[in-house]
């Protein structure tokens, strides 16, 4: 099956640290700080697998995400540091929060009172989108990232290992069509194997089903990475840097949106 791994953040607000996607990011965790709460299971997630637990800490509240948040901004402030993006990302699916679209407002305010001319990013797995609340707070920031790892539905159940059976590449690629223009949708590329099953989301059939997807969906922008930290599935491999440039070229070629390569 893979290895046990678990990298967690072990608070609300961590960093900053430099992002390769993003710049100088400060990190919003809106998952416990000893466990991990996610509605995937991703074979390449560096937090670990769902199957170390919850934790005990629970998730965090509005009133201690917004008070956290503020101390450290006025610190960094204080002391003149950078600051590029407030990121929501941490030990799992930001949107599962219950606070979550409140805590969007609280971290626009803050952003607007420290640093103006900083971004909002959340990185989301897409699970959520189709809960009008969490849909709108997410068209309130500046990088609604939402993944899409294939348009092949048995590919993303091997990658993501959904929670859901009702979370279907039909229904997310539908959905996905309500951030036209403003969504960045970001895939991860990889090769390998998982519990001896082949595992290739590069291939051109993979590809000509993603292009059809970006077509339909119409994002700002496409963002293409590949592994860059260990995973919880040890029969992986990193797809390299020139690869991606080339399977990102031949996106933007056939769906005329631009493609960022990670």
């Amino acid at each position: 099956m893979g290895k046990d791994q678990t990298v967690l953040f072990h608070s609300t607000i961590f960093g900053p640290i430099h992002s390769r996607r993003l710049g100088v990011s400060l990190g919003v965790n809106l998952s416990p700080s000893d466990g991990k709460v996610c509605s995937f299971d991703c074979i390449y997630c560096e937090a670990g697998y769902n199957a170390q637990g919850k934790g005990t800490s629970g998730l965090p509240v509005r009133e201690r995400v917004r008070a956290d948040l503020r101390s450290k901004l006025e610190s960094m402030r204080r002391n003149g540091e950078p600051l590029d993006v407030i990121t929501f990302s941490g030990n799992g699916e930001p949107t599962l929060n219950p606070d979550f679209p409140a805590i969007i407002d609280d971290v626009i305010a803050l952003r607007d009172e420290f640093y103006p001319e900083a971004k909002v990013s959340v990185l989301t797995n897409s699970t959520r989108i189709f809960t009008p609340a969490v849909a709108e707070a997410l068209k309130r920031v500046d990088n609604n990232i939402l993944k899409l790892d294939s348009a092949v539905e048995s590919t993303m159940r091997l990658i993501d290992q959904p929670a859901s059976k009702e979370f279907t590449v039909e229904r997310v690629v539908e959905s996905l069509r309500q951030f036209a223009g403003t969504g960045i949708i970001q895939t991860m590329m990889l090769r390998g194997e998982h519990d001896g099953q082949p595992v290739d989301n590069t291939t051109p059939e993979e590809v000509d089903a993603l292009i059809k997807a970006y077509k339909e969906i119409r994002p700002r922008e496409i963002m293409l990475y590949s592994l860059d930290r260990s995973t919880p599935e040890e029969k992986l491999v990193k797809v390299e840097k020139p690869e991606l440039e080339r399977i990102g070229h031949a996106i933007e070629e056939a769906a005329g949106i631009k493609v960022q390569v990670n």
